[in-house]
């Protein structure tokens, strides 16, 4: 079985590393993007099964990312995470699930809940496949 493919879109490269070491050691095949105008280029050039999208991001922020990929791609699972300031941060995240956001997390995350989240998203694509 082909490994799931994943798109990491976030401007903080110590979290984009942090994802991309986390999920590559797990077995997925990573992709990544330093905001939302990369991530949307480089899904349409070579799409995967998942996208985990930072919120706040300089350029195309997260909540207009998802927007125009849920309009393009409407069955695409995406998590949302925020560290977007305390009191935003709620409001960021509720935005994106408004917004089409599979799941979202809190910045910080604990690995363990990324990794059990992607696997719970990428297992419920597999079964609705076969």
């Amino acid at each position: 079985m082909a490994k799931s493919r994943i798109l990491i879109i976030e401007d903080d490269s110590e979290v984009r590393e942090l994802l991309r070491t986390i999920l590559s050691r797990a077995g997925y095949e990573i992709s990544v993007a330093s905001d939302g105008i990369q991530g949307i280029h480089a899904f349409r050039t070579d799409p995967t099964d998942l996208i985990i999208t930072d919120l706040v991001m300089p350029g195309k922020e997260g909540l207009e990312t998802i927007v125009d990929l849920k309009r393009e791609f409407p069955d695409l699972k995406i998590i949302a995470i925020s560290g977007g300031g305390q009191d935003g941060q709620n409001t960021y995240l509720n935005a994106a699930k408004l917004c089409g956001a599979t799941m979202t997390f809190r910045k910080p995350f604990k690995n363990v809940d990324i990794l059990a989240a992607v696997k719970n998203l990428l297992d419920q694509q597999d079964h609705s496949e076969s």
